[in-house]
């Protein structure tokens, strides 16, 4: 059988912090050790994988393409083992210890609110915390080990070590100031929208070109508080789930249904999950079944 000789945990620290850090003393003082230390741990690992894994321009060393996958490998095996040491840690101590969830805000907010004032107040001896983003960040500090449990729109690219479950699927609708009929889709806009990187606009841009409407954008935000006030300043059009659009001071009238978004809730695979985590997972898809 195919192995690599004695790769150690601290030399995939070492490639982490290389790769995350601006600088390679920034990337020292984040594992604690001299710049001579990393140099030295970087050139035993780079030599026990036998391939490159670095370039050197000018006097500086920039991670080579081949690095990637060994970064991505790393970064699975740096989250593993950190969740096993959690783990061991509740059991010898027999405390409840730390979850870290992340939510974007549809999910905090408007479906699973109850959920975790309920779950905190079942696990009062458990540190708790709460990280409301938008999915991307989310998905990547759940690859990263900084989160436990994700709650997120559903991906639309390969995520390495993480397992997605379905959780429901919500309608997006077209609101346009003072509601009312579409028109032609060729009259539709101009649009404030999500950003161009989230994942929804990518959703929403696609559904608009199909029906035959230009995406001429004129204002966007992550917050769909200030995409419901632009519409009703008359700045633009948007496109929003309804339970966020039609909820709450000042509410929208959908004009018509445009597509639909899937929210999915993702874990690191293999991870020795706490009972903690094992049983939010399972408070929220009770909620959503009631």
């Amino acid at each position: 059988m195919l192995s690599l000789p004695d790769l150690s945990i601290r030399q995939l620290e070492y490639l982490i912090a290389v790769a995350e850090e601006n600088t390679w003393a920034d990337a020292s003082d984040a594992v604690g050790v001299t710049p001579s230390a990393l140099s030295q741990g970087l050139a035993e690992l780079e030599r026990r994988v036998g391939v490159s894994l670095f370039d050197r321009v000018g006097r500086r060393r920039i991670l080579h393409p081949n690095a990637e996958i060994l970064l991505d490998h790393a970064r699975q095996v740096i989250s593993l083992t950190s969740d096993l040491a959690k783990w061991s840690d509740r059991m010898r101590n027999a405390h409840e210890g730390t979850i870290r969830v992340g939510m974007i805000d549809i999910a905090a907010v408007n479906y699973f609110q109850s959920v975790l004032k309920d779950f905190r107040t079942e696990h009062p001896s458990l540190n708790f915390h709460l990280n409301v983003s938008p999915s991307r960040p989310l998905i990547d500090a759940l690859q990263r080990g900084q989160l436990d449990l994700v709650v997120c729109i559903e991906p639309d690219y390969e995520i390495n070590g993480i397992q997605i479950e379905p959780l429901l699927t919500e309608t997006l609708s077209i609101y346009k100031p003072g509601g009312g009929p579409l028109g032609p889709p060729s009259k539709w806009g101009p649009w404030v929208l999500f950003p161009e990187s989230s994942n929804t606009r990518k959703i929403i841009s696609a559904a608009l070109k199909e029906r035959g409407s230009s995406v001429e954008v004129v204002a966007d935000s992550p917050q769909p508080e200030v995409l419901k006030e632009m519409v009703n300043l008359g700045i633009g059009w948007t496109v929003l789930p309804n339970v966020q659009a039609e909820d709450g001071p000042r509410p929208l009238t959908p004009s018509s249904i445009l597509s639909t978004r899937n929210l999915i809730v993702a874990s690191r695979k293999n991870a020795a999950q706490s009972p903690a985590v094992i049983s939010l997972l399972a408070s929220l898809k009770e909620e959503l079944s009631n």
